[in-house]
C-alpha cells in the first residue's frame, strides 16, 4: 500500500516509547569497542520539523515528546531520561521544541568509525527525505523492503548486530512477517539484539505477532507496553505502544521499567506501563 507517512505521528507517545528503548540499548552497546552493524528496516525520514503541515494536522507530539520536554529539568536526575532529553536538545534551534528525530538519527548517534548503519525505506517520498538527511559516512541507504534486505544481509560483517523493526503494519501479514524475520536473525546471529515495535489497536492484530514469536522457538524476549488508556476505551486508533526486545543487554529491562514509570507520570491521565518476559531465556 505504501500510504503510511510517519510525519503525521512524529513525536507521539509511541515514538517516546520506541526511541527511549533504542537509546537504552545503544548506551550498553557503546560500552564495548567491537564494531556493530545497526539496521533500521523502516527508517522513515530521519528528522521531523514539528511545524510541518503533516505533523500539525494531528499534533500527536503534544501528548508525547512535548510532555517530557516540558518536564526535562525534573527528569535530569533519571539515568536514562536525563541523557535522552539532552540528546533531544541537540536538534533544537532554541529552548523551544521544534524538531523530533526519527530512528535513523538516534541510531546514528551511536555510530562510531568502526560501525555500520544500514537504513531501509520503501516509500518513495520518505526515501527521498531520508536521502537528504545528514548522517555519518558509514551510513548506507536502501530504497528497498527492509525485512527482505535484513534477511539477505545475514550474517553481518561485524561481530555485533543491532536491529530495529518498526513497520507501519498497513498489511495484516506484516505481523507474522516480523516474527519470521526475528526467527531468521536469531538463527544466523545468535547474539544479535533486535527491537520490535508494534501498535496496540482495537483490532488486536498485535496478538498475531506475539503468538508467532512464542511459537517460533526464539528465546529471551522481553515485552514492554505503554498504554495511553485502557483498550476498552478505544473504538478506533492506537491506544498503546508495544516493544519486544530480543536479547536485551543486562539491566536494560529494569532501567526501562524505572524510566517509563516516570514517562507515565508525565503523560498523565490513564497512562500505564507494564512489562514481562514474553519468552524467557
Amino acid at each position: 500500500m505504501l500510504a503510511y507517512q510517519h510525519a503525521y505521528h512524529a513525536g507521539n507517545f509511541a515514538d517516546v516509547h520506541k526511541h527511549l528503548s533504542v537509546f537504552a540499548v545503544l548506551r550498553h552497546l557503546l560500552r564495548k569497542p567491537s564494531p556493530v552493524t545497526y539496521v533500521d528496516t523502516h527508517a522513515g525520514r530521519g528528522l521531523y520539523p514539528l511545524d510541518a503541515e503533516e505533523t500539525q494536522r494531528l499534533k500527536e507530539y503534544r501528548h508525547g515528546v512535548a510532555s517530557l520536554w516540558a518536564a526535562r529539568e525534573r527528569l535530569a536526575d533519571d539515568p536514562l531520561l536525563g541523557p535522552w532529553c539532552e540528546c533531544l536538545g541537540t536538534v533544537q534551534a532554541s529552548p523551544r521544541l521544534s524538531h523530533y528525530p526519527g530512528s535513523p538519527w538516534w541510531l546514528s548517534q551511536a555510530c562510531r568509525v568502526q560501525d555500520r548503519l544500514d537504513l531501509y525505506e520503501l516509500h518513495p517520498g520518505e526515501a527521498s527525505h531520508l536521502e537528504a538527511q545528514a548522517l555519518p559516512d558509514q551510513t548506507r541507504r536502501f530504497y528497498a523492503d527492509g525485512l527482505a534486505g535484513l534477511r539477505a544481509s545475514l550474517p553481518p560483517t561485524t561481530p555485533r548486530l543491532c536491529v530495529l523493526i518498526d513497520p507501519s503494519y498497513e498489511l495484516k501479514q506484516e505481523y507474522v512477517d516480523v516474527a519470521t524475520t526475528l526467527q531468521a536473525v536469531s538463527a544466523k546471529v545468535r547474539h544479535a539484539i533486535v527491537l520490535i515495535w508494534y501498535p496496540l489497536l482495537p483490532s488486536g492484530r498485535h496478538h498475531d505477532l506475539l503468538d508467532a514469536v512464542q511459537r517460533s522457538g526464539v528465546r529471551k524476549v522481553w515485552r514492554s507496553e505503554l498504554l495511553l488508556h485502557p483498550p476498552g476505551d478505544a473504538t478506533h486508533g492506537m491506544y498503546g505502544s508495544g516493544m519486544l526486545i530480543f536479547n536485551p543487554p543486562w539491566g536494560v529491562d529494569t532501567q526501562l521499567d524505572d524510566s517509563l514509570a516516570r514517562v507515565v507520570r508525565c503523560l498523565g491521565g490513564t497512562a500505564t506501563h507494564t512489562s514481562q518476559w514474553w519468552v524467557p531465556e
